[in-house]
């Protein structure tokens, strides 16, 4: 893939109005979406649901690109249509998890890094060959006593800009995700304080290791309170904060910044994106979604496992990405959606 192609991907993935579709969960994650609608996790039930997602009707109209898992891009649709065959077909591009999950830091308890590095070369090229035009490596920090630590982070971050330029030497596009999860009891001050220190760190290092930020995405979390915090900041204070952080952090030379859910509702997910896009402006990129559950959840609990319920499943997903284009423009009115 030549640059004129990074560039184009790069900005195809935050086109105006669209966003991704993360459907890359790992066996364990995936096994616990169908147990929660009492499904069995096969390889024919994590196909077939895959499969509705991928196929959704006119979705294309709101979605730039999925991230697949490893298993699923080796995977074909009902006709035997290989799935990122079908998502071209679509005009909806194809992305790759190609991390191996977090694990135990050494010497940090309470702490993870994420690998898959080893090895990573190579399989960013049969994933190339696969159809893959973007790739992604989620770090996890977590906040709690004591924690996060200047070695957990310096390590994460290491690891994503080392991922970052294996990709860009592949051709592929990275998306680096710092994700500063939600669980905990802290106040969005201090998430806000951790996730300026990690953008600071992740911006340094991507910069050590020559990655070019032209050809890189943010996959971010928002500036949010614990999940069990007492005060929960409110919808204009999150869409504040996060700004300020990002405006204080990310270089302007980044085609584009998509947010993660991180376990938050589908709805409070739409109308935190929405009231970024629609009060503050205009921003150095784009600001887009690149959610899973926020767009899956209500999905999966209108399919619950059973073919007859594929269209109206479609019907959700579709609308729940309707809504989040539509946030993605600062134009998502959270009255209708409720209606």
């Amino acid at each position: 893939m030549s640059i004129k192609e990074l560039d184009q991907t790069a900005e195809a993935m935050v086109a105006a109005g669209k966003g991704i579709l993360a459907i890359d969960e790992s066996a364990p994650t995936i096994k616990n979406r169908l147990d929660s609608i009492n499904t069995e996790s096969t390889e024919t039930s994590r196909r077939a649901y895959r499969d509705l997602l991928i196929t959704n009707p006119g979705g294309n109209e709101y979605i730039s690109g999925m991230i697949l898992f490893d298993e699923t891009i080796r995977q074909s649709t009902a006709d035997g249509t290989p799935f990122a065959e079908a998502l071209e077909k679509q005009g909806i591009m194809t992305g790759i998890k190609v991390d191996t999950g977090a694990k135990e830091l050494a010497g940090h308890p309470g702490e993870k890094v994420t690998e898959g590095l080893d090895g990573l070369r190579d399989r960013l090229a049969e994933y190339k060959k696969l159809g893959a035009k973007f790739a992604k490596w989620r770090a996890v920090i977590t906040i709690g006593e004591g924690i996060p630590s200047l070695g957990c982070i310096e390590a994460n971050v290491h690891a994503l800009a080392r991922y970052a330029s294996l990709c860009q030497e592949a051709g592929i596009v990275p998306m680096v995700e710092p994700e500063v999860l939600m669980d905990g009891d802290h106040s969005v001050e201090l998430c806000y304080e951790v996730t300026e220190a990690t953008l600071k760190a992740l911006f340094n290092e991507l910069y050590k290791q020559s990655v070019s930020l032209e050809h890189t995405i943010l996959k971010v979390n928002m500036i949010v309170s614990g999940k069990d915090c007492s005060e929960q900041a409110d919808v204009d204070d999150v869409a504040g904060l996060t700004i300020n952080c990002l405006l204080n952090t990310v270089p302007a030379s980044l085609p584009g910044i998509v947010f993660l859910s991180g376990g938050q509702s589908a709805e409070k997910a739409t109308e935190h994106l929405n009231a970024m896009n629609a009060t503050y402006g205009p921003l150095p990129w784009p600001l887009s979604f690149s959610y899973g559950r926020a767009l899956q959840a209500p999905c999966l609990a209108a399919w619950q496992g059973k073919e007859e319920n594929v269209e109206k499943a479609q019907a959700v997903l579709l609308h729940r990405e309707k809504c989040n284009g539509e946030a993605s423009l600062g134009k998502y009115d959270a009255a209708s959606d409720a209606a």
